[in-house]
């Protein structure tokens, strides 16, 4: 069953209305919702609110039509962190890939990167969840990262998103390893200013991500658009080869060679031999794709 053409941001949607916007109509099967009361038991000892399903939906549905398995992560609950049980439910999630071999699994992430609160057990969840990705992958399902929402996709979520087979960025979403406040706090506002809305969004935005080939794909602000680039991206076969490995090393020893001198993302966008790269921050998506077209690193 197909989606309503009603345009509906996924930047402003929570996690649950982004599972219900993407996959087909009434497909969705959550696991462990919040009636199961999976909550992190770290939490109430810290005096910190908990959350039933602990800041992340995952279950199975359908996508056009074809058995996906779908995580959520919402970012309104301690910016998508992750803890122990959060991340035992994406690594579960992942697990059952193994025995279902769906089509692929979404993650549609948004998270600051380990919660704090759990420390240990959160960087442990992490690691769990990187093993199984590539698992999953070996498996010859593909796993599609969705990065569009208000918090971006940082830390451990960051390191997880770029082991994954594809990334579909929103310009609006964010993709890095260390967050805005953590660089300026570690290296000083000289080095980065958090709260220069515009350099964030030049340095770790999506129209960033997808010029230097972090990103596969740019698509508007909008679900149906979402849905539909991965859609279209469920197809695409995992490669964990030597040869592809190798390549992407050497892509990305090149990409240091050619951009390692450069201050700022209009330097590299420059070299790129973008014209006037100080106009791209301004441009609509589609203004913008075929502006950039044959210019990608």
């Amino acid at each position: 069953m197909s989606q309503s053409t009603v345009s509906q941001s996924y930047y402003e949607a929570t996690a649950r209305e982004r599972v219900a916007g993407l996959l087909d109509a009434g497909s969705f099967q959550e696991l462990l919702p919040p009636s199961a009361r999976m909550m992190s038991p770290h939490l109430k000892e810290l005096d910190t609110p908990a959350a039933f399903d602990d800041g992340i939906i995952v279950g199975r549905g359908l996508l056009g039509g074809q058995r996906v398995l779908v995580a959520a992560q919402e970012g309104g609950f301690i910016g998508g962190a992750v803890g122990e049980v959060h991340g035992a439910k994406l690594k579960g999630l992942l697990e059952r890939a193994l025995d279902e071999r769906p089509a692929g699994v979404l993650l549609l992430v948004e998270s600051g990167g380990v919660r704090l609160h759990e420390a240990n057990a959160g960087l442990i969840a992490v690691s769990e969840v990187m093993r199984a990705v590539l698992r999953v992958r070996g498996a010859g399902i593909p796993v599609i990262v969705l990065d569009g929402g208000k918090y971006g996709c940082f830390g451990g979520m960051g390191i997880v998103s770029r082991l994954c087979d594809a990334i579909i960025m929103s310009e609006e979403g964010r993709l890095a390893l260390s967050g805005p406040e953590v660089i300026e706090t570690t290296k000083g506002v000289e080095e980065f200013d958090s709260r220069d809305r515009a350099l964030v969004w030049r340095t770790l935005g999506g129209k960033h991500r997808y010029l230097l080939g972090e990103a596969t794909s740019l698509v508007e602000d909008d679900l149906g658009a979402f849905r539909a680039e991965a859609l279209a991206l469920l197809g695409r076969t995992p490669d964990l080869s030597l040869e592809a490995i190798e390549a992407e090393h050497a892509f990305l020893g090149e990409r240091l060679r050619r951009f390692g001198e450069c201050d700022d993302a209009l330097d590299i966008w420059a070299a790129l031999g973008i014209e006037q790269p100080e106009r791209l921050p301004v441009l609509d998506t589609p203004t913008f794709l075929a502006t950039v077209r044959g210019k990608r690193a």
